[in-house]
């Protein structure tokens, strides 16, 4: 039996996640979640839970375009990284990506080898105007960001930016 479990988020599940992204929000590893996004964006998001049903990690899959979507408020409990919970919940929203038909995705992290290992590469943000138009503008950060932006290309079986249409 595998020591976690990937699978969809439910209602549920929401505090527990809430409670997660809001401890390493705290130490400025990621940007917080409110509850109400959590609950309206609850179909984005896979968790990560022990045999018992405890919530130790959660990932989402945000389509952005056409063919293109965004890994965020990726976390796992910080006692339990380095053990393959955050692939596993990468790799969950990659599989997710075929049945949305995105066959581009992204991260804006901070955690740039992590990434790197699951096959992304960095890329400037500036070929995510999409992203940046609909969502960073809004950002306290912005126009100073100061994460690692990272793509994956899943349509052509190897690794190039986005386009630009």
């Amino acid at each position: 039996m595998a020591e976690f479990l990937t699978r969809k988020a439910n209602i549920d599940d929401v505090k527990a996640m809430h409670s997660l992204l809001l401890e390493s929000a705290r130490k400025g590893m990621l940007l917080p979640r409110a509850l109400i996004y959590l609950y309206g964006h609850i179909r984005n998001f896979f968790v990560a839970e022990t045999p018992e049903g405890e919530i130790v990690g959660c990932c989402a899959l945000a389509p952005v375009w056409e063919d293109l979507g965004e890994i965020c408020s990726l976390v796992v409990r910080e006692e339990l990284r380095n053990r393959g919970v955050g692939g596993d919940l990468v790799r969950a929203c990659i599989e997710e990506c075929a049945q949305l038909r995105l066959r581009r995705i992204f991260a804006l992290t901070y955690q740039e080898s992590f990434f790197r290992d699951l096959g992304f590469v960095m890329v400037d943000k500036d070929v995510l105007p999409q992203k940046i138009w609909a969502d960073c503008v809004n950002c306290a950060k912005y126009p100073d960001c100061d994460e690692i932006a990272m793509f994956l290309d899943l349509g052509k079986g190897k690794v190039e930016g986005p386009r630009h249409d």
